[in-house]
């Protein structure tokens, strides 16, 4: 009679283990598609502050072109980098947990980045500039959603690594690769 005791105080302890691994491996999942979902939601905040200042780019531009006609290759590349920008955005709205996409942003916003510091730059050079104050109502507008933008960015960055750190920890890195988790990139 012992035996038969044995093995099934031995069974209902595996299905016990078994049950616990299941409930382990339910929660990590939940636990890293949370923070996944996570970096979505700081992203969707971080893109709605990149087309503010998009807007704000292309009104700038449309306001100086015909009073700077002689600036236009510092209007066209920072025109160019805006387009490059919305295209990696676009890329990057699909899936911002993917590192490549959020990569080539990285890229384009720096790109962007030294355009619009070369900008800014150019018309603190033009005093001619200071009769339309509603260009410099436009700067404004710009370095504060600039300062929105720096803040959105930290709070994505921070997403990020909540999810990387997570996905690396032990035991949950076992099931990061069995469920297709990959480590996402920070801008």
């Amino acid at each position: 009679m012992e035996p038969t005791d044995t093995g099934w105080s031995w069974g209902w302890a595996g299905w016990g283990l078994a049950a616990m691994l299941l409930f382990w491996a339910i929660g990590a999942y939940n636990r890293v598609m949370s923070l996944r979902n996570a970096i979505a939601v700081a992203f969707a905040q971080l893109d709605t502050h990149m087309s503010a200042r998009a807007s704000v780019c292309a009104e700038l531009l449309a306001v100086l072109r015909p009073l700077l006609p002689n600036e236009q290759a510092t209007f066209d590349a920072l025109d160019a980098a805006q387009q490059e920008v919305q295209t990696a955005l676009q890329a990057v709205r699909a899936r911002p947990y993917a590192g490549d996409p959020v990569a080539s942003l990285g890229v384009a916003s720096a790109v962007h980045a030294a355009a619009l510091t070369r900008l800014m730059s150019m018309l603190e050079h033009h005093a001619e500039l200071r009769e339309h104050p509603e260009l410099f109502a436009q700067v404004d507008e710009l370095k504060m959603i600039e300062r929105q933008r720096s803040f959105t960015r930290q709070v994505f960055n921070q997403a990020v690594g909540a999810y990387n750190e997570a996905i690396i920890q032990f035991p949950t890195r076992v099931l990061a690769s069995f469920y297709g988790f990959r480590e996402a990139r920070s801008l």
